[in-house]
């Protein structure tokens, strides 16, 4: 998960510091110079470490803070503002066109993932209640408008290409007449890369740039090159001039380098980060909810967000009820977990969690694959047997081991675990009635 390491070394600066009660210059001193060696470790561009320390001194020394009866506490707030300041204070959206249509660049260079990311922004923005049409710019990489296309196509957006035999300009300038004359109000250009930055490819993309006049060029990056991210950000803004960056693979980089130096060199916002894999996995950055989950807050603000995109709301009620009643069966518990699962790794939505420390989250072992297996078994009993699991003995139990690829074991351990789930849920309801009859006069017991 990004910033891991750096949360780990932060997380305990602060604690040493909260430990303490009253501070001196020389402690906050101290304690700097530790966030100072974390930050350079996790690879954040050297003169903007410099920058960031120096705020932090200037605001941490006064009088608020040394006097203060919680000093540690406050200078914790004052790394958290600077933090949010540092990688652009406020979430940056793209700003659409109040009337016809919005031309978006999505430009980069090779193996950052700009098609995928190109075919993820599409469905984000679908979502939002847009037409997007996507273009297939890139002539050059092999399959790569084979590659759009597939994923367009999983993304139910349609893409404009007109092979390989065309120039990128002609059909950039195609793309925008074909989404006016069928209603499209957003085009996604998705433009040619390279393996590095040369005259020819920027001399292409400020030809399509002129030709298309977009509302916004978006720059793909991958977040796990580090300073390597923040140069190219640099080199595209100064020959371009880029209005945000997509920073991709943001979830496996648990440095977070490029994250917080990006913005400060380039003075361009980052719009959104890639969290996964899958065409769903792109979200919108928020500095101040990024600060929050390096400085171990948390974001539930997220959390929350995650679980109603991939939670059906009158499912989870009748589930509730259900749990209340101890009535639910394998088939309610599948549902659930299905849902759960569409939220993403378990260990990332727990480290979204307040005061959850990254060094400890590492030592749980949540193994996703666990659930993959109970879904497995689940899935091999027949709609019978999930609705009603007191008809399984053992010649049910030996079929469902075996078509699930599990031991005969680990099914009876599920049923064991749900029927224990089921008979706990029963005893706490039943308390409740009780609660319920003995506190009239007081609602707020029951």
């Amino acid at each position: 998960m990004a910033f891991d390491q750096l949360s780990t070394k932060l997380q305990d600066v602060f604690k040493q510091l909260k430990s303490k009660g009253k501070l001196s210059e020389k402690d906050i001193k101290v304690a700097l110079r530790e966030v100072k060696l974390a930050l350079l470790e996790a690879d954040v561009n050297f003169k903007v470490v410099k920058d960031f320390i120096k705020s932090i001194q200037e605001r941490a020394v006064g009088v608020e803070v040394l006097e203060s009866l919680t000093p540690g506490q406050q200078v914790i707030k004052i790394v958290n503002d600077e933090l949010v300041a540092l990688m652009g204070s406020t979430q940056s959206k793209i700003l659409f066109a109040s009337k016809g249509i919005t031309p978006i660049m999505m430009v980069g260079l090779q193996g950052a993932g700009k098609t995928t990311t190109t075919a993820k922004l599409a469905n984000l923005i679908k979502s939002q209640g847009k037409r997007p049409l996507l273009v297939a710019c890139d002539i050059y990489r092999p399959a790569a408008i084979d590659q759009l296309k597939k994923v367009g196509a999983q993304v139910n957006v349609p893409v404009f290409e007109m092979g390989n035999k065309v120039s990128p300009v002609e059909i950039a300038k195609a793309g925008m007449a074909h989404a006016k004359e069928n209603n499209y109000d957003v085009v996604l250009i998705d433009t040619a890369g390279r393996l590095h930055i040369d005259e020819v490819l920027m001399d292409e993309l400020k030809f399509i740039k002129q030709e298309t006049k977009p509302r916004e060029i978006l720059l793909v990056v991958d977040a796990m090159t580090g300073q390597d991210a923040v140069n190219v950000a640099e080199s595209f803004n100064d020959a371009l001039g880029i209005d945000g960056i997509v920073m991709t693979k943001l979830d496996g980089d648990n440095r977070g380098g490029a994250a917080l130096s990006v913005k400060a060199v380039t003075n361009k916002p980052i719009k959104y980060v890639g969290m996964g894999e899958k065409l769903a996995d792109l979200e919108p950055f928020y500095p101040d909810r990024m600060a929050s989950r390096i400085l171990g807050m948390g974001d539930v603000l997220t959390l929350i967000e995650k679980a109603q995109q991939n939670i059906d709301e009158a499912q989870a009620k009748e589930f509730e009820a259900k749990l209340k009643k101890a009535e639910f069966n394998f088939e309610d518990f599948l549902v659930q977990m299905q849902q759960v699962k569409n939220m993403g790794p378990i260990g990332d939505l727990l480290k979204m969690l307040p005061g959850a420390n990254a060094a400890k989250m590492a030592d749980i072992q949540v193994d996703d694959k666990q659930l993959v297996r109970v879904e497995a078994i689940i899935l091999s009993m027949t709609k019978e047997e999930r609705l009603n699991p007191s008809i399984l003995n053992m010649s049910r139990k030996k079929r469902i081991a075996k078509g699930s690829g599990c031991d005969i074991s680990e099914v009876n351990r599920l049923i064991k675990q749900f029927e224990q789930m089921k008979s706990m849920m029963k005893q706490f309801s039943g308390m409740m009635k009780g609660k319920k009859g003995r506190n009239k006069k007081f609602p707020f017991l029951q």
